[in-house]
């Protein structure tokens, strides 16, 4: 009876400041393990309302550890890009509690992950970066052992054309490994044919009372500033030696302090990337701002970001027609101006992204921001497939560097 006192409690959006703005629960699928001696009618109702919350099949299955297994019903009426049916409702009739079964719970437990995305947080099983075949590979750089986590699909290993690279950067706090995760970009890789990297990014303290050791590109150690992009150049050297990498289309992305380290390679080695695609950040919020006078070869952004994201987004005060902050602003708007793009945007919304497009006098979106809705600062799934499906595929370069949009040289 006790387990069923809030089965139909709900609370309301709470403001939790510079985090995730708004934290509601919600009657949402939770994979649930569950035991007892007997099964009764205080112990059916449970798992009534469990098989109902999780859209779960009637029919039950069983192994050494439940005696009751149900699988989430087959309709589907979503895509899996960002929420996955993976909620189980297990239960242990008349179980004896030992070392083994906290081993099976746990096991059961870690397969599942949710992430933060638009709406609600997104229920999605756990990629392992060693399940999947992914290699974590080292090299020494700044007099540090730098790391990063490499996909390369079986259809690109011994290919005989050259593949697309792409780099994807995590976010402050995180980790290679759990960007991994976060962006589903190795699932994006598989599909599309191209190889991605994730590197780690170097140890900073990141504010003078705040968490030690936390993960954050561009950071300081003793007062020696790392050089991150000479990592992630070295990184791109040591992959082309291994496979038949298409130099004309390197790409790079990632989310919030990916995201600024995304923006950075741009700017400090154009040469090496035909298009990049932010995440919830393009500049640094703590650091002066300062504005490039050129960017040549010519790099095409896609910056992406959630319409209540407290690092991209002032309502009050912001600029342009998607109410950014003013540093971001300027950074746009600086490079509509390198570039000759029209400051007027033609727009468009697609599912939960509204998109402004800003095109050069040959009609190039050279430039394209996409706020999506309802989210705070986050990264999904899906921003892998838009930002490579929708806008860096569409990018190369010629050997001598010239830009090609769809094929076609960008003047």
């Amino acid at each position: 009876k006790e387990a069923m006192i809030n089965a139909d409690a709900t609370i309301g959006a709470q403001n939790t400041g510079k985090t995730e703005l708004t934290v509601s629960t919600a009657k949402l699928p939770v994979p649930v393990w569950m035991g007892w001696s007997k099964t009764n009618a205080d112990e059916e109702n449970v798992k009534a309302y469990w098989l109902k919350q999780n859209d779960s099949s009637d029919e039950s299955f069983a192994n050494m550890w439940a005696t009751e297994i149900h699988f989430p019903s087959t309709v589907n009426r979503k895509g899996s890009i960002n929420e996955e049916k993976t909620a189980q409702v297990r239960i242990s009739e008349g179980y004896t509690m030992s070392e083994e079964l906290l081993e099976a719970v746990w096991t059961f437990l870690a397969a599942n992950c949710r992430h933060r995305g638009f709406g609600a947080k997104h229920l999605r099983s756990r990629i392992s970066p060693e399940d999947y075949g992914m290699v974590c590979r080292t090299l020494e750089h700044q007099g540090f052992t730098r790391l990063w986590y490499e996909y390369v699909p079986a259809s690109a290993k011994n290919s005989d054309e050259p593949v697309p690279l792409v780099v994807n950067m995590h976010g402050r706090g995180g980790s290679a490994e759990t960007f991994v995760d976060l962006s589903g970009m190795s699932r994006t890789a598989e599909e599309r044919n191209f190889i991605v990297i994730f590197p780690e990014a170097g140890v900073y303290k990141q504010r003078p009372d705040g968490l030690a050791n936390i993960l954050l590109w561009n950071g300081f150690y003793k007062d020696m500033e790392f050089d991150d992009a000479g990592f992630i150049l070295k990184a791109i050297e040591d992959v082309k030696k291994r496979y038949h990498i298409d130099t004309t289309r390197i790409y790079a992305c990632g989310q919030s302090s990916g995201g600024m380290m995304t923006s950075s390679l741009a700017l400090k080695a154009p040469e090496v990337f035909a298009a990049v695609s932010p995440w919830s950040a393009i500049v640094d919020p703590e650091h002066e701002l300062v504005l490039p006078e050129r960017i040549e070869p010519k790099v095409p952004y896609l910056f992406l970001f959630g319409e209540n994201d407290w690092l991209c987004v002032n309502r009050k005060e912001g600029k342009l027609e998607y109410h950014v902050d003013k540093d971001i602003a300027a950074f746009l708007e600086n490079l509509m101006d390198l570039y000759g793009l029209d400051h007027t945007p033609c727009t468009y919304t697609c599912g939960e992204v509204s998109y402004y497009v800003y095109f050069d006098r040959d009609h190039v979106p050279m430039l394209t921001v996409g706020t999506v809705k309802e989210m705070s600062h986050a990264n999904y799934p899906r921003e892998s497939w838009i930002a490579y499906d929708e806008f860096m595929c569409r990018f190369s370069k010629t050997a001598d560097g010239s830009l090609l949009y769809m094929g076609r040289k960008v003047r």
